[in-house]
């Protein structure tokens, strides 16, 4: 069984005890979270949503907070002396997934 979700503007496929790595949140890690922006359920049946399937949640834990690796942004223009270097580390959040509750 997986869902859909909507997290964030961004989709993610969720299945139970996966672990999605999202853009970084506000909460504590060991805090619950409630996503009620699910997309689609597929297990037995499939649920497709208009957009969302109405009733259906997905539970998640937060497991850590942590940067991604490093990322060099370098701009240069040739014969023209222009070098311009600059790195960027994206700070993400771990969510473990745990139950997917549908509508039927």
């Amino acid at each position: 069984m997986y869902a859909l979700i909507e997290f964030k503007g961004k989709q993610y496929k969720a299945e139970p005890g996966a672990l999605l790595k999202v853009d970084r949140i506000d909460a504590a890690v060991g805090a619950n979270l409630d996503i009620d922006s699910v997309l689609l359920i597929a297990g037995e049946t499939l649920q497709v949503g208009t957009p969302y399937v109405p009733g259906a949640t997905v539970s998640a834990v937060v497991e850590a907070h942590a940067k991604d690796r490093k990322i060099i942004v370098f701009k240069y223009k040739s014969k023209k002396d222009y070098r311009r270097k600059q790195g960027h580390r994206q700070q993400y959040s771990v969510l473990k997934i745990g139950a997917i509750l549908g509508a039927s």
